[in-house]
């Protein structure tokens, strides 16, 4: 960035004030790209909120689990108590029951033959955090050795299976999303030892039968990528080839029963925040969705210019016509630059040099409109101010 237009930036900073604490940026307002059909946003807008803060976990070992990210919602810390939390997997037309999985050294382990697990809280989007291991003593083979599986929703499933040394069909194998795509690798732990599985989900999302967002899984084992972005293809299942279709917006975690006293531990998940198909304000957003963003923003601004005056309150008032060119916002903002370029106008030269840098704060302000096509290239006000800046010689200090 050249010397000169830091320091207008910085200019332009601190003569407007960030909205709130959770906007607050290290941008500038008439930066970057405006904003356009399908992008609410202008780029390295300062108005864009601030991501959150999220305290990071800590890793887990083979005897130890990690500690879950600060905005994790627990769903198993191996304790007793976290095991309330699941229950049987009953059929919808059955009474609930508790769960008949036992919680031993820390870990929930399945009793074969007792039947799935679920977990009473329903979520859909998520990034979640498994960690599985099979019997250390190995019985059987292929679909038979360590055999269960994480079902997010209720629905698709990921696979748990012991495939250390034990081949099996590929759409079938470990961290398989089962019945649709193998994994791209195994990255299995001898048996006995701890899987960490992360997964990232999205539902599929329909409107009627158009296809908005076919759904997609990426998982982790082990930290080695196994499926990258796989799209989903129905929930997958044995033998028969799932047909592709919409997903309820919630369901449990579920974890299969398959005659194997599979253990888990340190179970956890994050949802995750709405694409746009489903009315998410960041990325590529249709027209629609762009325009009710775009005029949000712009009443917040406009409500944010409302708190100032003078020269801030303009410069406020003309940001929020990058976003929504309001009639009755526009007219005031011309009336303010008429009256502004006209003051300055009157100064003497050591008067002007007082305002250098809101001077040229208020002319890019009116160039940003300009090039945005919010106001003419030759509005009189910017034309005023930049034969101001020719005179005193401003423009031959530019590096």
């Amino acid at each position: 960035m050249k010397l000169h237009s830091a320091c207008v930036l910085l200019g332009l900073a601190s003569l407007l004030p960030s909205l709130s604490p959770a906007a607050q940026s290290t941008g500038s307002p008439f930066y970057g790209d405006a904003p356009d059909r399908h992008h609410p946003w202008s780029i390295h807008d300062h108005n864009r909120p601030q991501p959150k803060r999220v305290e990071p976990g800590t890793f887990s070992s083979a005897t130890q689990p990690g500690t879950p990210p600060s905005d994790a919602i627990i769903l198993f810390d191996g304790t007793a108590a976290s095991l309330e939390k699941w229950e049987a997997d009953t059929k919808a037309d059955a009474p609930r029951a508790p769960s008949k999985w036992i919680v031993k050294d820390g870990a929930m382990e399945c009793v074969p033959k007792s039947g799935y697990v679920r977990t009473k809280e329903q979520f859909g989007d998520c990034q979640l955090h498994v960690e599985w291991a099979a019997p250390k003593n190995v019985q059987g083979n292929s679909q038979g050795r360590g055999n269960s599986g994480i079902f997010l929703m209720g629905l698709v499933e990921v696979q748990v299976l012991d495939n250390y040394n034990n081949p099996t069909y590929a759409d079938g194998f470990a961290a398989s999303v089962y019945g649709i795509n193998p994994p791209l690798a195994n990255a299995l732990h001898a048996p006995g030892e701890y899987q960490m599985i992360d997964i990232i989900f999205r539902r599929p999302v329909y409107e009627g039968t158009k296809v908005l967002d076919p759904g997609y899984l990426t998982v982790f084992c082990n930290g080695v990528l196994v499926q990258d972005h796989t799209p989903l293809e129905g929930p997958g299942g044995h033998q028969k080839r799932s047909v592709a279709g919409p997903f309820p917006a919630q369901g449990p975690l579920k974890l299969q029963d398959h005659g194997n006293p599979v253990r888990f531990r340190n179970i956890w998940y994050r949802p995750l925040p709405a694409r746009s198909v489903e009315g998410g304000t960041d990325g590529f957003l249709t027209a629609e969705a762009t325009t009710l963003k775009r005029k949000a923003i712009a009443a917040t601004v406009r409500a944010d210019a409302a708190k100032l005056s003078g020269t801030a309150q303009m410069l406020r008032l003309a940001e929020s016509l990058v976003y929504e060119d309001e009639a009755a916002t526009h007219a005031q903002v011309e009336t303010f630059a008429t009256s502004y370029a006209a003051n300055i106008k009157t100064l003497t030269s050591s008067a002007r040099a007082a305002k250098k840098n809101e001077v040229q704060s208020v002319i890019r302000a009116l160039q940003y409109l300009g090039k945005s096509a919010v106001l003419p290239t030759t509005f009189g006000p910017r034309t005023t101010l930049e034969s101001i800046v020719k005179a005193e010689g401003w423009d031959k200090n530019k590096k």
